[in-house]
């Protein structure tokens, strides 16, 4: 029997790329053949995260993403929510920050999800990193 061919899918804003992000993407490639990393386009960031973000330019958030290993395709996505994207990408698996639960995503993704019926993992959260408090080290407004 030939082995399954596992498509990882994670989704995120990946504003200020840092060892947070970079050890949940090398995780998530670990449970899979094929990481796909959904990225929010800058009016999505700018909706979740205020004035001011994105601090990099979705371009360039694609670019750092593009030239990590563990990441095979980096994407963009239109707004804050990823749902008509995991409806056509058909993951075998989700990754997820740990600061999050599959209670606490958003409804519609969830759902767009459940259709196909991947496994969830939930990363282990690093509260001592976040993009957030390294604008706010740097001198800048998260």
């Amino acid at each position: 029997e030939m082995p399954q061919f596992r498509v990882v899918v994670t989704n995120g804003c990946f504003d200020v790329l840092h060892r947070g992000h970079v050890e949940c993407l090398r995780w998530a490639k670990e449970h899979g053949d094929c990481l796909v990393v959904a990225v929010n386009d800058d009016e999505g960031v700018r909706e979740l995260k205020g004035d001011g973000r994105p601090v990099n330019t979705l371009e360039d958030r694609l670019y750092v993403l593009r030239s990590l290993r563990c990441v095979d395709f980096a994407v963009p996505f239109h707004g804050t929510k990823a749902t008509e994207f995991f409806k056509a990408i058909r993951a075998d698996v989700y990754v997820k920050g740990g600061d999050y639960t599959i209670d606490t995503l958003d409804p519609g993704e969830k759902a767009a999800l459940m259709a196909w019926r991947p496994e969830f993992l939930f990363f282990p959260f690093r509260t001592d990193i976040s993009t957030t408090k390294i604008i706010e080290k740097a001198g800048g407004k998260a």
